[in-house]
């Protein structure tokens, strides 16, 4: 009996803290694909929006500043409501990396579905589909022409 209440007792430490832990609350963007909850800075998982200062080009040939745009997009969804993100591990610049939910809906997701940021296919193809279904609306940054973030921040501008 001892020996079986020993191990219910294990099994139920270790099942708790292989579970993901979540953070909560109103939230601070940094950027497109950057938010911060209680000090906590939180990279959203999958995605990679235009960075703050990356420009666009309209079918016109005008330059917008798309990683702005996106940026406030995301302040704009996420406006006065509670957002909930689930720890998957740190980056190399120490944030958490997350999937955050607003209401039910996958902020990660919307932030493709919009146009707003890409899938990030070096880390997930959790996104792939909301990518294309963007692109093929014209959605955000597929009105246009722009640099894929990552070759942006490489130096390809």
């Amino acid at each position: 009996m001892r020996a079986s209440v020993f191990a219910m007792f294990i099994l139920l430490c270790v099942g708790s803290s292989t579970a993901l832990a979540e953070i909560a609350g109103r939230t601070s963007v940094i950027d497109g694909d950057t938010v911060e909850i209680h000090g906590t800075r939180i990279r959203l998982h999958g995605i990679d929006a235009p960075e703050s200062s990356q420009t666009c080009k309209r079918p016109s040939g005008e330059t917008w500043r798309c990683g702005r745009d996106a940026a406030m997009a995301l302040a704009d969804f996420l406006r006065a409501g509670t957002v909930t993100c689930d720890d998957r591990g740190r980056d190399r610049y120490k944030r958490m990396i997350s999937v955050c939910r607003k209401d039910g809906m996958d902020v990660n997701e919307w932030m493709v579905r919009s146009g707003w940021a890409v899938a990030y296919r070096r880390y997930s193809e959790d996104y792939v589909e909301a990518e294309t279904a963007a692109r093929s609306e014209s959605a955000g940054v597929w009105s246009g022409e722009f640099v894929m973030p990552w070759d942006w921040r490489r130096g390809h501008r």
